[in-house]
């Protein structure tokens, strides 16, 4: 394999990533996806240690970072929050590109819950059988 087309890989394979994160938002069921205007999804191959640090973990596939919804102020202010999905780790979890959809689609679903003021323990809850 030569170097431009081991480079040209990187790129097919961080597009069909991007494809599965444009996928997952697809699937944000309307009520909820109309209600996203403020918030940025991005893609990332990997999470800083400042980002780590910020929610006290030893890796992360996404994460929140902006004012929940339940939290806007009395003239419902949006403010510019940021859902970053994490490429390096979820490939390295997930490596069959079923279950990297599926786990990606999950890892979407679980930031945009916090951006409507869904914590950690009430998913889990939601989660449950």
């Amino acid at each position: 394999m030569t170097e431009s087309s081991g480079m040209a890989d990187v790129a097919a394979e961080q597009d069909r990533f991007d494809e599965l994160v444009r996928l997952a938002i697809d699937a944000i069921p309307q009520p909820f996806a109309a209600r996203l205007g403020s918030v940025a999804i991005v893609v990332e191959d990997e999470p800083t240690s400042d980002q780590l640090a910020s929610v006290r973990a030893a890796g992360l596939f996404g994460l929140y970072q902006g004012v929940p919804r339940t939290m806007f102020g009395v003239d419902n202010f949006a403010v510019p929050s940021k859902i970053t999905i994490f490429r390096g780790p979820l490939e390295r979890a997930y490596p069959n590109p079923v279950s990297l959809a599926e786990a990606i689609a999950d890892v979407v679903r679980h930031e945009v819950a916090h951006h409507f003021g869904i914590n950690d323990a009430r998913l889990l809850e939601l989660q449950a059988p």
